[in-house]
């Protein structure tokens, strides 16, 4: 076992907060690995270290040899190039500098002189405002003496450094970087994220720490929602009354809408603001009630929903307003696109007002989708006079529009299918909703354009590619970074990669070091969770709360809001805000389970079989004292039965074990008992679920198993002249203990 394989053990267990002894203990795991195909914590000994680099690169031929990162490191540019290039290089001395150390001092006290080491040579700056069809190229070449990174624009050559700072790798006391040639480019134009700040609103250091991991993950496209029923968050110095009345006090200038403007542009990332309408405007209505359908709104909800709330398409002065609003906006947000929102317009409001209905009828109208596509069909030329392009979620789709719209898909890959046999251009959302809560494995295999699309080659070149979404009723500025990061990571794979990039396993093991890089920029999904379990247990070390946080997560969204009723006044520090999503638990004793009972390699079987013993006994030990601290404390009180059931798996699984290990069957009945114990614990409570349950019935299933193989050995003993003693399961398992007594117990016959 070579030195990075333990480093990287050591960095999955610190990328996921782990408890610092299961890190140790993996470490000690470590030192039993033997080589084996796919694993995610073996390694071969003398094997290279495997690239971390994420999102991975079109084109990638490793070389012979590694260029060193020493006190000669110097970076500088052949040809020209314009201050956005000098800052993007200034910031990556700086995080080089963090990894290596005296990167800087080499890079600035030399003054101009002495050769460069990487050189960088950018065609051309890019356009004034980067458009979708911006050249993101980049080709990176090191060799054992220097590297050389060309691009076509100054966001290529961004994402060229991205890719440069993840080659690095320490080792024996040094930094350095394997030779390698990369020809990369995305696969996809348009690749977002969008967060929603009107639920729970997230100030500018949020939103600029959120670009920095934009950068890192080569996603060009910041998706704000800035309006929604529960505020309003964008400063109108022309409408006043938004901010006034309807944003709580929580908003945004118009000179820090403007700086995450500049501080999106300057890391290659375009801002797309989104205002909704007409309907999803109840905070409009309470700030300007005369543009409204009649509706009596006196205040913001706090309660999330729908509300009935929509802007009046039969009033004149409604388009004259948002003339006013929209010419303002885009002095702001230069980006060609300006999304509409315009989803779950219900129209109550308009059937209920006698007017609108009756322009309803006079119009030919005969549903609310028909007014709203009169209303878009009035909105367009108000975008294009200010030099915009509509996008809009799904239900602005209608062929009374032109086909220079594009559509947000929410609804599906069939939605956006469809669109794109219109004519109609679309990026993917709906596999992509982070408040799901679904596994990285999941949305990483979702696909804008899948291998088996229908959609011919011209219809596949409409879809631009897909934004993740992250809606806040449940989230505020202390979880967001957990939601959103690292799983975006993984999406954000899929909008640049190759389609042929589905390497599961691969993807988790980079997406654990990426993890790393992304809070080291400043982000927090590790930090974040770490700090408010302290602030749950009461302990600057709350190990045990750790332990049992490291293998639940949270529910989705529709769990939660039907289990604790969120609105605006919830409070978000409960276990279930302490949790990320699809932790490494996991991954870890998914792979773990499957080499004890699928026979893996030897060494692997008895690394993996030491390793859950570990955890199983871990989690009996954790649950009394989880209980009782859970029985004492408001704040943890709804998790006193979850700790409960923690310990009876832990049990489950250690009978599982000694059964497995003692080729012993079990007693009539205790499948079914243990399967309970499983089932029990898959019910819904507090908010949180176990991550490896399917991994544990596995388990079960497999030493509930063991008839037909003890059968078969018993024959085996009987011809061949000598008896196996079989000592109780749990003797067995605490003999076993020990690597001296891993090999079976065997006495010959008297």
């Amino acid at each position: 076992m070579n030195s990075s394989a333990l480093t990287a053990k050591c960095a999955f267990g610190s990328a996921y907060g782990l408890p610092r002894r299961s890190v140790l203990l993996s470490l000690l795991l470590a030192l039993f690995c033997l080589p084996s195909s796919g694993s995610l914590w073996c390694q071969d000994v003398g094997e290279a270290a495997p690239l971390k680099l994420m999102p991975l690169p079109r084109s990638t031929e490793m070389g012979a040899g590694h260029l060193s990162l020493d006190a000669h490191f110097k970076a500088g540019f052949a040809g020209d190039h314009d201050a956005r290039l000098d800052a993007a290089l200034a910031r990556m001395i700086t995080r080089l500098d963090r990894q290596c150390g005296e990167i800087r001092r080499s890079q600035y006290a030399g003054g101009s002189g002495g050769s460069q080491v990487l050189t960088l040579k950018v065609a051309t700056p890019g356009d004034a405002v980067q458009s979708v069809d911006e050249n993101e190229s980049y080709q990176l070449m090191i060799t054992s003496t220097q590297a050389k990174l060309t691009a076509a624009t100054d966001v290529g050559a961004m994402h060229g450094m991205e890719t440069f700072l993840q080659l690095v790798t320490i080792g024996d006391a040094a930094c350095s970087m394997p030779a390698v040639t990369i020809d990369d480019e995305p696969r996809f134009r348009w690749r977002g994220l969008m967060i929603d700040v009107s639920r729970h609103f997230e100030p500018v250091s949020v939103i600029e720490r959120t670009l920095d991991g934009m950068a890192v993950a080569k996603l060009n496209v910041f998706h704000w929602h800035l309006s929604d029923d529960q505020g309003f968050r964008a400063e109108s110095k022309k409408f006043p009354r938004f901010t006034e009345a309807a944003s709580d006090g929580q908003f945004y200038t118009q000179d820090q809408m403007r700086e995450v403007v500049a501080y999106a542009r300057a890391r290659g990332i375009r801002v797309v603001p989104e205002f909704d309408m007409p309907g999803h405007t109840t905070s409009w209505l309470l700030a300007y009630p005369e543009y409204g359908s009649g509706e009596d709104i006196k205040e913001l909800p706090t309660v999330f929903g729908i509300p009935q709330a929509e802007l009046d398409p039969s009033n004149e002065k409604t388009y004259k307003f948002l003339d006013a609003f929209v010419g303002e906006m885009a002095e702001i947000f230069p980006d060609a696109y300006f999304h509409i929102g315009g989803d779950e317009t219900e129209g109550k409001g308009w059937l209920a007002n006698p007017r609108i209905s009756a322009f309803m009828q006079k119009k030919g109208f005969k549903a609310p989708p028909d007014l709203q596509a009169y209303f878009n069909q009035r909105l367009l030329p108000i975008l294009a006079k200010h030099g915009k392009k509509m996008v809009g979620w799904d239900e602005i789709l209608n062929p009374s529009l032109p086909k220079d719209i594009m559509i947000q898909s929410w609804r599906g890959e069939a939605s956006l299918s469809q669109g794109a046999v219109q004519g109609y251009s679309g990026i993917l959302s709906a596999p992509y909703y982070l408040d799901a809560q679904k596994t990285s494995e999941m949305m990483f295999l979702a696909d804008p354009v899948p291998a088996d699309t229908k959609l011919n080659s011209a219809q596949q070149q409409l879809i631009l590619g897909g934004e993740v979404c992250m809606w806040s009723e449940q989230l505020d500025s202390e979880t967001v970074d957990s939601r959103i990061w690292p799983r975006t990571m993984a999406i954000a794979e899929r909008f640049w990669s190759p389609q042929s990039d589905r390497d599961v396993a691969n993807m988790y093991r980079r997406l654990r070091l990426a993890s790393l890089e992304l809070e080291d920029v400043g982000l927090t999904q590790i930090s974040g969770p770490e700090k408010l379990r302290r602030s749950l247990f009461g302990s600057r070390d709350p190990e045990l709360l750790n332990v049992f946080a490291s293998v639940i997560e949270p529910v989705s969204f529709h769990e939660r809001y039907q289990g604790q009723h969120t609105d605006g006044f919830t409070s978000l520090d409960r276990l279930v805000d302490a949790v990320a999503a699809d932790p490494p638990g996991r991954q870890e004793i998914a792979q773990e389970i499957d080499a004890v009972v699928n026979h893996a390699r030897a060494g692997n079987r008895q690394a993996a079989e030491m390793e859950l013993r570990r955890r199983f006994t871990e989690w009996e030990q954790v649950a009394p004292v989880m209980e009782a601290w859970a029985h004492r404390s408001p704040r943890l009180s709804d998790t006193e039965a979850r700790a409960r059931q923690l310990g009876a798996l832990g049990q489950v699984g250690l009978e599982s074990l000694a059964y497995l290990d003692t080729h012993t069957v079990p007693a009539s009945g205790w499948q079914d008992a243990q399967m309970a114990v499983v089932a029990d614990a898959d019910k819904p409570l507090a908010l949180v679920r176990f991550v490896f349950l399917p991994a544990l019935r596995e388990l079960v299933q497999a030493a509930a198993a063991n008839f037909d193989e003890v059968q078969s050995e018993s024959n085996h003993l009987r011809y061949g002249g000598h008896y196996r003693i079989w000592l109780p399961p749990f003797e067995t398992a605490r003999l076993r203990s020990s690597v001296k007594a891993l090999e079976s117990i065997t006495v010959k016959s008297h």
